[in-house]
Order: structure tokens, then C-alpha cells, then sequence
């Protein structure tokens, strides 16, 4: 089972650059969401001791990472109407490439059954705004080089991207909001 590629949309792009609090505005809007793969796995994984963590097992996180991204596609499916995912499959693929490791057969099969909608929100690096905390160690470099890959990714699996711009939130979810409804 696959979700409506329609109703599915993703905003992605390198570590620190907003999305998850435009997606939190959305949420205010009335937009359903789905949350980041990769922030609730380390929360996860740290909590229980795991090795799923992109510090000491990158290839156990991207597993662990496409897991979460295939049920939540699934979950978005049956809970019917738009729904914005905070990432989505292609970005364990970008996350992969930013490490140097290889995209698994299984990996590209999962990023061509499981679509989203064919426009895709990036969000561009953004210094003003870049922290570091317990779950984001990647510096603003590492940032830039995972834009990067995620714009390769999105790219070769047939996504055109839509630069957000560098603005309030505000700004950002009507941005957002307006291209969703039309």
C-alpha cells in the first residue's frame, strides 16, 4: 500500500534550517504532519543504549531511519487529507550519500514505491538561524554538504524542488500553504 503521492508533502533540506518549526506552524494552520525519522530514532536509541545512532552505526540508523519513514507513509495513508512529512524516504538515500556509504538495492526500490508529492519544499542552508544540540551535533558545513545531497536525491528520484525562502515562519507556512491548495 502506498500514500496518494498528492497528499503527501515533504519539506527537506540540511540540519538547522527551519523545517521542523514551519512544520509545527502548519500544524497550527491545520496541517496534518508526520515528524523527522531521524530525531525520534536518536531520541530512541540514546534512551535505550541502542547502536542505531548516526555516531556509531550509520548503516543500522538509515535502516532504522527507512523503517520509521515506510510506516509513517502508511500511517499517513489511512489518515486520509493532506499530511506534510518532515523528510520522507529519499532522505535516508541523501543521508547516505552525505556519509559516503551506498544507497542499497532495497533503499531505491522503497524511494519509487513509496512517493510523495512530485513538488518538493528544501529548505536552504541558513547560518542566522543554525544551532547545534543534543540530537543536531553536525556542523554548518555538514549541513550544507546534506542540502546538497538532498537535492541530488530529490533530483534523481524524479522530485522537482521548491526553495523556501529565508524568512519568519510565518511567511514560510503561507509560502507553503498557498502552493499545497493550489
Amino acid at each position: 500500500m502506498t500514500t496518494a503521492p498528492d497528499r503527501s508533502v515533504v519539506i527537506t533540506g540540511g540540519p538547522g534550517a527551519g523545517k521542523s518549526t514551519l512544520i509545527e506552524h502548519l500544524e497550527t494552520m491545520g496541517f496534518a504532519s508526520s515528524p523527522e525519522a531521524g530525531r525520534a530514532v536518536i531520541r530512541d536509541q540514546t534512551a535505550i543504549g541502542g547502536r542505531a545512532l548516526p555516531w556509531i552505526d550509520p548503516d543500522l540508523f538509515a535502516e532504522v531511519m527507512l523503517s520509521w519513514d515506510i510506516r509513517a507513509h502508511g500511517l499517513a495513508q489511512a489518515r486520509g487529507g493532506t499530511v506534510v512529512f518532515d523528510r520522507g524516504v529519499v532522505d535516508v538515500a541523501g543521508y547516505l550519500r552525505v556519509e559516503g556509504r551506498p544507497v542499497p538495492e532495497h533503499l531505491r526500490a522503497a524511494a519509487h514505491r513509496f512517493r510523495y508529492h512530485r513538488t518538493v519544499f528544501i529548505a536552504p542552508p541558513w547560518p542566522e538561524i543554525y544551532r547545534t544540540d543534543a540530537e543536531r551535533r553536525q556542523s554548518l558545513g555538514d549541513a550544507e554538504r546534506t542540502h546538497a545531497a538532498m537535492v541530488e536525491a530529490y533530483t534523481e528520484y524524479g522530485y522537482g524542488l521548491v526553495e523556501l525562502p529565508r524568512a519568519p515562519v510565518e511567511e514560510r507556512a503561507r509560502f507553503v500553504a498557498a502552493r499545497i491548495a493550489g
